[in-house]
């Protein structure tokens, strides 16, 4: 792949690679131009075409055209690879020994998914009772219909398998793309349908909604399967509509439901973007911090939307990312709800954001009567663990959330911080023991990623680690493109048992390190557990 790379820089400028995103001027043998993430007064943004870099001075990025179309389209290096490659004409399968079968079958699934949206597209406009549902109870309009390309799913059982097979897509390559139910009839029937598109807006499945909201037999929200375009734990809805507002403003709004994002586009907070329910994920983050570090979660203040903020606040401070939370709803349930009321209101909420960690401490102070003692504890308890999460050298802002939990409590400062908690403790050792230990890598464990993130394996409980998703697509298509399923899994078979061994030896050095300290120190009590954890991992062996 690394010729790939090298025959796409030859063929592509850097000065035009991101000549296409902001103005440049030539001074000298560079080029100058404004920051497009920063707020410069004066150019701050140079490229060299000499060296085929960039850097910005004014938020300290640089590198190559790969990197900067990472930046600014939010994609990952795989993603950007195929960009540019197509801007440069070079045919990737040349290089990387793609199965052509494979990405001709993926290319097919793009177009049916494509013909399935217009089809939809087309039946919303001969549709007037839909056309109403859509344009006066939703209150959309054309330009918000348009853009997110709102449709309609008839009623039929099979209407759009047959357009589809009448247009010469077979039902394997409809059932690959998930637009089929179990059954082989049309998954979708008679819903308003939202196609989920990714970063380069290309069409990866849908949703679709029930348009009578007193149907209690039917799920309010249809999604397409999982397939080999459509992934729920990386896919962000509105990422496409929304990422030049992201770039431009440096933040982005994470809201609850897709409903919620049309809206808040209309309403012109188009920084809006949804996960998968609240299930927000590391890779999603990853795609938020290459575009900006300010995330603004708009969830619901009830048990699901607490534990959604618990889990963004623990992933995100690996990444450096600023984390608030917009909870100002003026009576209303959410985003959707209080934009049909004033869309002034929507973006009054937006801009008076509160940091995640006050709202959580809030919400826990809520929810535990901190005048019984087992109101108590359990206050202490998760603050403690919430706080604890913050970056040790951030004394600051630790102190001051120490402060807040304390001052609630009515204790000190110096016993609060003498508070002990367990359970999340043991269980982060557990984690760094065997998956975050990154001192260690082998070529086993990035081709057990590799086969796991891209090749889709189930690694039977198995945790992986985690590496950059452009290293381990490149080690795929390397290794393993050729590769029939059946033996895919004997390699991933031969790759966990050599990652087990390799773990092995890993935790029996690591103890092996611990009893040295432990004798040094004259800890027979700990010398004695440590022996105990050995003597088990060598009867495992």
């Amino acid at each position: 792949m690394e010729d790939a790379k090298e025959e796409i820089r030859a063929r592509l400028a850097v000065e035009d690679v991101v000549g296409q995103y902001i103005e440049l001027k030539r001074a000298g043998r560079n080029f100058k131009g404004h920051s497009p993430w920063g707020t410069d007064r004066t150019p701050s943004f140079m490229v060299s075409p000499d060296k085929g870099i960039w850097h910005d001075f004014s938020s300290n990025k640089g590198g190559d055209i790969f990197t900067f179309v990472m930046e600014m389209e939010g994609c990952t290096f795989r993603e950007a690879l195929e960009k540019l490659a197509q801007q440069a004409g070079v045919e990737l399968r040349r290089y990387s020994g793609d199965d052509k079968k494979q990405a001709a079958h993926k290319a097919r699934l793009f177009e049916v998914l494509e013909l399935a949206t217009k089809y939809f597209q087309y039946c919303l406009s001969k549709n007037k009772s839909v056309m109403q549902y859509v344009f006066y109870k939703r209150n959309m309009n054309k330009k918000t219909v348009e853009n997110f390309r709102i449709g309609y799913a008839p009623q039929s059982g099979d209407a759009l398998k047959k357009f589809l097979t009448k247009r010469g897509f077979t039902k394997q390559e409809m059932e690959d793309a998930g637009l089929l139910n179990q059954y082989g009839g049309d998954l979708f029937r008679g819903r308003m349908t939202i196609p989920l598109m990714d970063v380069g807006g290309r069409v990866i499945g849908f949703t679709a909604r029930i348009l009578n909201d007193k149907d209690k037999n039917s799920p309010k929200y249809l999604n397409t399967p999982e397939t080999i375009l459509y992934n729920k734990g990386r896919h962000i809805f509105g990422l496409s509509q929304a990422k030049d507002a992201i770039r431009r403003t440096d933040y982005v709004v994470v809201v609850e439901g897709n409903m919620d994002v049309i809206s808040s586009h209309q309403a012109g907070v188009n920084q809006a973007v949804a996960t998968a329910g609240t299930a927000m994920t590391e890779m999603h983050l990853k795609s938020f911090a290459r575009m900006t570090k300010d995330i603004r979660l708009a969830y619901d203040g009830d048990e699901a939307g607490i534990r959604a903020a618990e889990r963004a606040i623990s992933m995100a401070s690996k990444f450096g990312i600023y984390l608030s939370v917009i909870d100002d709803y003026h009576g209303c349930k959410d985003a959707d709800e209080l934009i049909q009321k004033d869309p002034k209101l929507w973006q009054e909420a937006v801009n008076s954001y509160r940091p995640a960690l006050e709202w959580l401490l809030e919400k826990y102070e809520s929810k535990y009567n901190l005048r019984t003692e087992k109101g108590f504890q359990e206050y202490a308890t998760e603050t403690k663990k919430l706080i604890d999460q913050i970056d040790p050298e951030d004394t600051v802002l630790r102190e001051k959330y120490e402060r807040i939990a304390a001052e609630r409590l009515g204790i000190s400062l110096e016993a609060y911080r003498a508070k002990k908690v367990e359970a999340p403790e043991k269980k982060k050792l557990k984690k760094v023991n065997v998956v975050k230990n990154t001192t260690f890598e082998s070529k086993a464990e990035k081709s057990l990623a590799a086969l796991v993130k891209i090749g889709k394996l189930d690694a039977e409980g198995i945790e992986v680690r985690d590496y950059n998703e452009g290293e381990l697509s490149l080690i795929f298509e390397q290794q393993y493109q050729k590769f029939s399923p059946d033996e895919l899994k004997r390699e991933l078979k031969s790759i966990m048992r050599r990652v087990m061994e390799e773990r092995a030896t890993e935790e029996r050095k690591e103890l092996e390190e611990e009893i040295r300290k432990a004798e040094e120190a004259g800890d027979d009590a700990k010398v004695g557990e440590l022996m105990q954890k050995m003597s088990k991992l060598l009867r495992k062996k």
